[in-house]
């Protein structure tokens, strides 16, 4: 070889592949020439290295995607629950692992929902249906009980080829989307529901992404409003952000337990309409993160204002089954919207979510759920099933496992005690973690918790010195990012500031998990408070 550039067999298609491995510190042989008796090392001048790295950095070309390039909606996405806070607690893992020295041994990651990564065990009646439905040769095994194969073979029969393994309808399984029907109906107490009204879905989220995705629309000041609480769970923000739809805030009342106010939605609606359309109207109960139960009150005239100001009505439900105060009881917006008479009934759009993720199954990997959708034009039904058809179908493992929350246990099935003892269990303990964290917290100087009536979350209100909030600006953080990323660094504690969730100027929250063991749970408290108090020593 003659060096850069120039191949002495003559093949010009070796060139760059010569340059290349050079560039690389590396020989390469020509395939066309005699190997040698004798291979020797090529030696090169430092001149014809330096030629060789230029050609090969002329070869490669500007990439296509960048930072400058990309789809700005996206770029300005943010997702609060995995974002800046828990990269870094995965940086600090690594470093744990590798046997660097910190004040913690463990990253606690009370940042998310994630109740089976917290220690909750399986429901086993769930997990064995879905088993049966995985490998059918189980069906003839002795070991597992006759209530779960019927639910299995049922299930099957519902599937091309009967295998989990095949496709779909787009709305989900037929039988199951029945099953949902049944549940919903024994859940309000005989209100009737419709299983064409039923799409199982990839989680909660997959349905409501998809909702809005069809309800937004127009440019300017026409271009939809979404409503959303705040403090409110990431998803609708990335969600509207993602659709390039106008978000319109309104705020609960974190000086009532985080009621919502009608008289606020009005502010936020009137407000709204000099900018954007306002039509969607979205309501998380029980709250994430706030954990407040709304009242029946409160949802009669939720509804009543969205028949008023003709808005269509999300109802985020996964929580339902969260409900731990005393006095406190959770009522469906379907049920109630019925209960109105047909004046409502019969007028007002409703989509309401389920999911396999919260509850007592902290299903989170199954990506299991359902929307019920009321109301829905005709000629919108048909787009929204157009929609959903683009990903196909929901998991299919998921939707059989959502089959076991609509289609538990009953009385005189040989499952049912064992079922209830299990998902009893789950609930009251965590009712009893909910009162650990409320009471703990509000111990702590400078911290005020709200009762935590529902949900799986407790969101603190902090106080941030001043000199703190200096220090935070001069690191280009919002206060409580700050204030999390030090407790994170110092204790290996893992909360979500509520800049994420938002909140009321002036004001600083974080957001944590129940969902660890309550002695694990006690632990992570009593570090939380240990580390304020040096928090305040330090900038108070």
């Amino acid at each position: 070889c003659r060096g850069p550039g120039v191949c002495r067999s003559g093949r010009t298609d070796m060139t760059l592949r010569c340059v290349a491995s050079l560039a690389a510190g590396r020989q390469l042989r020509c395939p066309r020439l005699p190997r040698p008796a004798r291979e020797g090392t090529v030696r090169w001048s430092s001149a014809a290295k330096a030629s060789a790295v230029k050609i090969n950095e002329k070869a490669s070309r500007e990439k296509i995607l960048t930072l400058e390039s990309m789809n700005p909606l996206v770029k300005a996405l943010e997702y609060a629950v995995r974002g800046p806070i828990v990269l870094k607690a995965g940086e600090i893992e690594k470093e744990l692992r590798k046997g660097i020295k910190k004040p913690f041994t463990e990253v606690i990651k009370a940042n998310i929902g994630d109740a089976h990564a917290m220690g909750q065990r399986p429901i086993t009646f769930l997990r064995q249906v879905v088993a049966l439905c995985t490998y059918p040769n189980l069906l003839d095994s002795p070991s597992f009980p006759e209530d779960a194969k019927k639910r299995a073979r049922r299930i099957l029969q519902g599937c091309g080829g009967n295998s989990l393994g095949s496709y779909t309808a787009t709305q989900g399984i037929n039988c199951i989307r029945e099953d949902v029907a049944s549940y919903i109906e024994r859940r309000d107490g005989g209100v009737p529901a419709d299983p064409d009204n039923i799409y199982l879905t990839t989680g909660a989220s997959d349905g409501i992404t998809s909702i809005l995705k069809i309800l937004v629309s127009g440019g300017g000041k026409s271009r939809t409003g979404v409503m959303i609480p705040i403090p409110q769970y990431p998803l609708y923000s990335a969600a509207i952000s993602d659709l390039d739809a106008i978000q319109v805030n309104y705020y609960l009342d974190e000086e009532n337990c985080w009621a919502l106010n009608v008289n606020e939605l009005r502010r936020s609606l009137y407000e709204a309409k000099s900018y954007c359309n306002p039509k969607v109207l979205c309501i998380i109960n029980p709250g994430n993160p706030t954990g407040q139960v709304q009242t029946r009150k409160c949802i009669e005239d939720v509804i009543h204002f969205a028949w008023e100001e003709k808005l269509f009505l999300l109802a985020d439900e996964v929580y339902q089954d969260n409900v731990y105060s005393e006095g406190c009881q959770f009522h469906s917006f379907k049920k109630i919207l019925y209960e109105m008479g047909p004046e409502y009934y019969n007028n007002v759009e409703l989509a309401s979510f389920h999911s396999t993720s919260k509850g007592y199954m902290g299903e989170c990997g199954y990506r299991g759920g359902y929307m019920e959708v009321l109301n829905l034009h005709p000629d919108i039904k048909g787009q929204l099933v157009k929609l959903l058809s683009v990903r196909l179908c929901p998991p299919v493992s998921g939707q059989a496992a959502l089959d076991v929350v609509v289609n538990p246990p009953v009385p005189g099935e040989e499952s049912y005690a064992q079922f209830i003892k299990e998902k009893e269990s789950v609930l009251n303990n965590l009712a009893k973690k909910a009162k650990i964290a409320e009471d703990l917290i509000n111990k702590v100087p400078g911290f005020h918790c709200n009762p935590l009536q529902g949900a799986m979350y407790a969101f603190p209100r902090i106080f941030i010195p001043s000199k703190a909030i200096e220090e935070a600006k001069a690191h280009k953080m919002v206060p409580d990012m700050f204030y999390c990323m030090k407790l994170l660094e110092e204790t290996g504690l893992c909360v979500v500031p509520g800049s994420g969730f938002g909140q009321k100027e002036g004001t600083y929250h974080f957001r944590m998990t129940i969902l660890p063991p309550a002695e694990k749970l006690k632990i992570l408290l009593e570090k939380l408070k240990d580390f304020h108090i040096k928090f305040l020593e330090k900038y108070a």
